[in-house]
């Protein structure tokens, strides 16, 4: 298993732009905060408005990504958790992919050189630090909850300058590559407006 593990790890660490979120002290009451987000274990809900909403959205996302993730089923439900966590963080789930496919091009198993991990390419002191030990950074979902909450964290020290928080985020502050980067998948391969139908609706 470790072995299977290792080589699709190897297959997938070429990633876009993948870098490493530095170790920072937090206060004991940012840590608590951190630790609430990223463990929160209630079950899922929809964070679609409406079913014509989800159907809308999903159905346009997931045209754009079937060529890196061609089985339905799994983009389908891929596309599903990263519009709730985005959502639960505060944050443009169209942002989030943007970010995902800079990191890891989209690849579950992508490993950067600094140790980063999964679609959006999380360092694992992050799992010590707020998470729990059986916590797995390749887990679909773990990932995703984890990097929206990093995301959001940094977007709150840098009071809300998305510039800022995508440098922190991704080890790089202060430089503009990797935040452009990000800016640019996310408004040409990610942006989404609602269909005329949608919009006739009033929704």
């Amino acid at each position: 298993m470790r072995r299977l593990i290792a080589a699709l790890c190897l297959c997938g660490a070429s990633a876009a732009f993948a870098g490493a979120q530095k170790y920072e002290a937090l206060s004991a009451s940012v840590q608590a905060a951190l630790h609430k987000a990223a463990s929160d274990s209630r079950p899922t809900v929809s964070s679609f408005k409406t079913p014509m909403e989800a159907a809308d959205w999903l159905g346009e996302m997931s045209r754009r990504l079937e060529r890196r993730i061609p089985n339905r089923e799994y983009r389908i439900d891929l596309l599903r958790s990263v519009h709730y966590e985005a959502t639960r963080a505060g944050l443009d789930p169209q942002l989030v992919l943007g970010l995902m496919q800079v990191e890891s091009g989209f690849r579950k198993y992508a490993v950067s050189s600094a140790g980063a991990r999964g679609y959006m390419q999380v360092m694992p002191f992050w799992v010590k630090v707020i998470g729990r030990p059986d916590d797995s950074l390749f887990d679909l979902r773990t990932n995703l909850r984890y990097g929206c909450t990093i995301l959001r964290h940094y977007l709150d020290i840098e009071k809300g300058d998305p510039f800022r928080a995508l440098g922190r985020y991704n080890g790089s502050l202060g430089k503009p590559e990797y935040p452009n980067m990000v800016r640019a998948a996310w408004q040409r391969q990610w942006a989404y407006e609602k269909t005329a139908r949608l919009a006739q609706a009033g929704r």
